[in-house]
């Protein structure tokens, strides 16, 4: 029996129906379609005051913006003379096809599944007597304002970052690329939910292939509703069954701009407030857009910075563990007398410390970042206190283990995505178990299998350890980790395959 007392469920197809709502175009139909929808309305409007020129107007409350409506509609009807003068319905709709309403966007629809879609865009719908309509771009435009980005704090750049509204987001792109070789196609994504994917790309320089590819993925996406970012980026990507990120998102406009000018396709999502940039590489994870604005020297010694952060958050609980556990002979001799004095009172091996420590970190951040700000911050501190100094104190932990893992916890902060930083600190404990069964032997045998790994991975055809890595047999140009003076950099990355690679002369 199911839930409510009826038969047991079983799992049907998923068939895409073809009309969506197979009726004729006609209020009754809309109502119906409409039923039980509190917001759905109609407005009678007269012409001339004649009851055989009665049109029929219909509109969505909250998605139809009512000054629109009646200024740019339903005022016009009322007040043009040459609607008042005209003989019949064919008349009156070729003179509001031809501009006898003040409306900027006006479209004849001519089926039940496109004017449905209309009004749930915002349009208001006019249904003339004589079986045809119009519908007229009166959408509201209440949205949340564009404001500094929270995840990618700009200090010397722009201040904006995307928004929910895509076409906010595409303006925002538009004001910073004013080349006419811009383009922005769109698809619709998700069968209840009728999400709008925008794809952008420069034409002349983004591959061809890369853009069909990007489309063919989304046109393959069939599910009910692409509502979060998850919806979208494990159906586009070459490798789900990974922890590493293949697709780069980004908050600020400026960052998806340049690397749309890269040679990159880039992604907005109608309802989710950051763009992707398709495809993604390792090197794009450790990269800043403050990298081009501050000086090569401080920017190269910034990110240098951080690809040896990711290797403290990757290997110093591993090592630790095979140090002291399997090969105290590497610590120097005043170092291991000082862990050994304060282990001494500890009743836990050092594997199970650290161990115990990881989670207890992970546990900290997880529970400060879904609480309220004020209450996060509070667990934080309390956290902090109580896993830290206290757990010290009570002898349940050494003091070289809570700066061991405290060191490589916020070594791995430094990463700027946090999606990669999350799949560091996954790899870090799994090498940090590795350590504990055979020392560095086994630290050794699991950071080979992490290379081995992300040397299988690739993002849309790239390599995703470009540019450390070849992709065909041809290596890449330029500098890896050190970032070239930007007067130097002449050429895109080859591995992109852009028709242009030359960016500057």
């Amino acid at each position: 029996m199911g839930l409510f007392g009826g038969k047991k469920d079983t799992v049907s197809p998923h068939p895409r129906k073809e009309p969506r709502i197979d009726l004729p175009l006609t209020v009754g139909n809309l109502k119906t379609v409409f039923w039980d929808c509190v917001d759905f309305a109609t407005r009678t409007v007269m012409i001339n005051n004649d009851p055989d020129q009665e049109l029929i107007l219909c509109y969505v409350v909250g998605m139809t913006r009512m000054e629109r409506a009646c200024d740019y509609v339903l005022r016009p009807l009322c007040q043009n003379e040459a609607l008042n003068r005209a003989k019949d319905m064919d008349e009156v709709f070729a003179l509001m096809m031809n501009g006898a309403l003040y409306d900027l966007a006006v479209t004849e629809q001519d089926t039940m599944d496109k004017a449905v879609t209309a009004l749930i865009n915002g349009d208001c719908l006019l249904l003339l007597p004589n079986g045809k309509a119009l519908s007229f771009s009166t959408g509201t435009e209440e949205k949340r304002s564009v404001s500094t980005p929270e995840d990618e704090p700009s200090i010397k750049g722009a201040k904006d970052s995307f928004v929910e509204g895509v076409r906010t987001n595409t303006s925002l792109v538009r004001r910073r690329l004013r080349a006419p070789e811009l383009r922005v196609n769109e698809q619709i994504v998700g069968r209840q939910s009728l999400t709008p994917v925008d794809i952008l790309y420069i034409k002349g320089i983004a591959n061809p292939t890369l853009v069909e590819e990007v489309s063919r993925r989304l046109k393959k996406i069939d599910i009910d509703a692409a509502l979060l970012p998850g919806n979208l980026e494990e159906y586009i990507v070459d490798e789900v069954n990974t922890a590493f990120p293949l697709v780069l998102s980004t908050q600020r406009p400026d960052r998806f701009c340049a690397g749309l000018t890269e040679g990159r396709v880039g992604l907005l999502v109608d309802g989710i407030p950051q763009g992707y940039l398709l495809p993604g590489t390792i090197q794009q994870f450790f990269k800043t857009a403050q990298d081009k604005s501050e000086n090569w020297v401080v920017a190269t010694s910034l990110l240098v910075l951080r690809y040896l952060c990711m290797l403290v958050t990757l290997f110093l609980p591993a090592l630790y563990i095979a140090a002291v556990t399997f090969h105290p002979e590497i610590i120097p001799t005043k170092l291991a007398l000082s862990i050994i004095k304060a282990k001494a009172d500890v009743p836990f091996a050092t594997v199970f410390e650290v161990l115990i420590m990881l989670v207890s970190f992970e546990i900290l951040q997880e529970a400060g970042l879904r609480l309220p700000t004020s209450l996060g911050q509070t667990v934080s501190i309390l956290g902090g206190l109580v896993v830290g100094t206290a757990a010290v104190q009570a002898k349940i932990v050494s003091p070289a283990v809570l700066i061991v893992v405290a060191v490589a916890g916020i070594a791995g902060y430094t990463a700027p995505s946090q999606d990669f930083a999350g799949a560091l600190r996954i790899w870090r404990l799994l090498i940090a178990v590795a350590a504990s069964v055979c020392g560095l032997f086994g630290m050794i045998m699991a950071s080979a299998v992490l290379i081995y790994r992300l040397s299988m991975l690739e993002s849309f055809g790239v390599a995703y350890l470009t540019p450390f890595t070849a992709n065909d047999g041809e290596e890449e140009e330029g500098g890896t980790i050190i970032r070239q003076p930007l007067p130097g950099a002449k050429l895109r990355e080859k591995a992109l395959n852009t028709l242009n690679r030359r960016n500057q002369k």
